[in-house]
């Protein structure tokens, strides 16, 4: 129990652990919320719970929002860091991830205006800001979904490699990453049908989703990311 709390302080005394944290109550909340919402119809004290916990989800969402207000920086560091993908063997893989970095670092100041335009901190209408943040988040999700199936038939391709020269030292390895980008595949199809479910009206099915899908897609990323957090934490500490 010590051990499980100890680890809980140290995810939540980093930034990016906190933001999954809270990411995960907020999805679960909504989850949750919309279910008992749904069930309970005439059942006061229950629809009461159940749109407590909406709004705790939606409190939640505006601080995560307000939070990535100083993200760009970060953002800015990495993309930069990252470059045109010199390191990466694949040009696929290579190219892929720079129009995922260059969607990312636009979907930050689209977000930012979209906000102060809701807080009335300058005078524009929120609805389009808000919109082109949404169709940056979808490209950006569904240019990594792309990036992992790329990386995974290239492993798949490494892999039956070395079973056919008989070089196994690393089946486990690659076994590893493989399940990695399997994850990571999960996680961005959730987010990416909540971010379809937020587009206008008549595209696709958006609009469509209850409050509880929205939550259960959204609680099933954010599952994915504690999973893939924890897995790279344990890497570095058996380094």
């Amino acid at each position: 129990m010590q051990q499980s709390v100890e680890a809980l302080v140290r995810v939540l005394e980093t930034y990016r652990g906190r933001d999954k944290i809270i990411r995960t109550v907020c999805y679960g909340s909504q989850l949750v919320g919309g279910v008992i919402s749904r069930k309970a119809e005439s059942d006061i004290s229950s629809q009461r719970l159940g749109k407590s916990l909406l709004l705790f989800s939606a409190q939640l969402s505006q601080c995560r929002t307000v939070l990535r207000l100083f993200d760009d920086l970060s953002m800015l560091a990495y993309s930069h860091g990252y470059g045109f993908g010199g390191t990466e063997e694949d040009s696929g893989v290579r190219w892929i991830s720079v129009l995922t970095n260059l969607a990312d670092q636009l979907y930050y100041p689209c977000e930012h205006i979209a906000w102060a335009a809701d807080a009335e901190l300058i005078e524009v209408k929120s609805d389009k800001w808000w919109l082109l943040s949404t169709v940056l988040w979808g490209t950006s999700l569904l240019l990594g979904i792309l990036r992992s199936l790329r990386v995974l038939l290239l492993l798949k391709k490494k892999l039956k490699r070395q079973e056919r020269d008989g070089g196994g030292s690393s089946h486990s390895r690659l076994h590893r990453q493989m399940r990695g980008e399997l994850l990571s595949v999960l996680g961005s199809m959730a987010d990416l049908s909540n971010a379809v479910h937020w587009m206008p009206p008549g595209f696709l099915w958006a609009g469509r989703f209850p409050n509880w899908l929205v939550g259960l897609m959204g609680t099933v990323s954010s599952l994915v990311g504690l999973i893939q957090m924890s897995g790279s934490s344990d890497q570095t500490d058996s380094t």
